[in-house]
């Protein structure tokens, strides 16, 4: 069974009852530290470890997964950390398998999202339209036009919504971005990111299925197929399952990694609010072409995002940083063989060195998490809000359709349409599957 893009809009976001929504005022008379309430859908290993994050600073009410022994282990978290942390919050925690019964709860402020690629949109739309501020791990949707109706639904109902890209949160990253917008490796002429390829269209073979698994709503809007471990392993797995190596589910290592440090490039450029003009193969790999002539390269090896300007070079990743200024090494550090310094010192003296007159300062982020928390109290986007990460996704999305139809793409990032007679709009979402008719 297929259904419309608008059709699954309105059958993803429709309530199983009817509930009337109110803001609780102590959200904004107290810090939001204290008795913000949050609602998680979506419990395997990802977001084990964000509600580790936000456990102690709001109140957990609710998890949601398809999976009944994720589920309840959430559950038993929850209950068991109240209980040893009175302070922190009150046992009490419900367990769901419909994020829409969630979601309902008018006693539910926020929403964590940490779910397979293919079921961000649908929770996050309705979460948006019910008034709840959201934190989405990334790449934040399945598809572009998902992006477009994610950032319209915020703008809408004016939510607050974080993007999972939380190296914009670190140090590192953020020093690195105001090197290159502070010019201070000159005029930009390319930045090579390394991350994996695009996914594969589903060829796995069927399993027998195991009770306490919900296969139809795991699939949701997914095409109906067999169940097959690899896509949702069964008990508390402490790995990231390959479902994101397969196009019905996931956006492969490109959505993966590639949201990172597409993002990290995407910020040094400038370009949060825009994108790239058009993608293309330079030898075999994906590249992302600007309007103002630069280029990002996909690379399957190098040091993650590695700015090159007309004097220098920036490099960067999560625990490593290097700057090269006119053939000389002014800070570095790329791993334990750098003997007798840290990252964190390297960074620090890069920043004292070519940052202390610097003209342009960036969103200063100490944790991603908290930020989000802030965010909602303040009412002041966040620093990885819908346009930062659904930007970003496109950047995912452009490059996967590329590999897709192995044909060059222009691209109108103002419009969010393919431009010059390339592409076809048909490409920019999905056929969704109703999978409420089985249910």
């Amino acid at each position: 069974m297929k259904t419309t893009r608008r059709n699954f809009i309105k059958t993803a976001a429709a309530p199983l009852i009817a509930v009337p929504f109110i803001l609780p005022s102590r959200v904004w008379a107290t810090p939001p530290s204290n008795r913000l309430t949050m609602g998680f859908v979506g419990m395997g290993k990802q977001s084990r470890y964000l509600l580790s994050k936000f456990i102690g600073q709001t109140q957990v009410l609710a998890v949601c997964d398809v999976d009944t022994t994720r589920r309840t282990n959430a559950r038993q978290t929850v209950d068991k950390f109240y209980t040893d942390n009175s302070d922190k919050g009150v046992a009490g925690c419900k367990e769901y398998n419909d994020y829409r019964e969630l979601i309902g709860r008018k006693d539910i402020d926020t929403v964590c999202i940490a779910t397979p690629d293919h079921w961000h949109a649908a929770p996050m739309l309705l979460a948006l339209r019910k008034g709840k501020d959201v934190f989405c791990e990334k790449p934040l949707t399945h598809n572009i036009q998902e992006v477009v109706d994610v950032i319209k639904m915020v703008g809408k109902h004016k939510r607050i919504l974080q993007a999972g890209s939380m190296q914009r949160s670190s140090k590192e990253f953020r020093v690195a971005c105001e090197l290159v917008r502070n010019g201070c490796i000159g005029k930009i002429d390319h930045v090579d990111c390394s991350f994996g390829g695009p996914p594969k269209l589903c060829d796995l073979k069927e399993e027998p299925m195991e009770p306490g698994l919900d296969w139809n709503r795991w699939l949701g809007p997914a095409p109906l197929r067999p169940y097959n471990s690899i896509l949702s392993p069964r008990g508390m797995h402490d790995n990231f399952p390959n479902w994101r190596n397969y196009r019905e589910y996931g956006t492969g290592g490109v959505g993966d990694w590639g949201a990172h440090h597409l993002d990290i490039a995407q910020w040094g450029l400038g370009m949060d609010d825009s994108g790239p003009v058009e993608v293309l193969f330079t030898n075999g790999d994906a590249t992302l072409l600007y309007a103002s002539g630069i280029t990002v390269f996909r690379k399957d090896n190098g040091f993650g995002v590695h700015f090159f300007g007309s004097d220098g070079e920036v490099m960067v990743n999560r625990g490593k940083f290097k700057v090269i200024l006119k053939g000389k090494t002014i800070a570095s550090y790329v791993g334990a063989e750098s003997k007798g310094t840290t990252c964190a010192a390297e960074v620090n003296k890069a920043e004292q060195m070519l940052l202390g007159d610097a003209k342009i300062k960036l969103y200063d982020s100490k944790s991603h998490y908290e930020d989000f928390l802030t965010s909602v109290a303040s009412r002041k986007k966040p620093i990885a809000n819908e346009q930062v990460g659904g930007r970003t996704a496109i950047c995912c999305h452009l490059i996967n359709q590329l590999y897709y139809h192995n044909t060059p793409l222009k691209w109108d990032p103002a419009k969010f349409r393919f431009t010059g007679g390339t592409g076809d709009p048909a490409w920019l979402t999905t056929n969704y599957r109703d999978w409420t008719k089985t249910s």
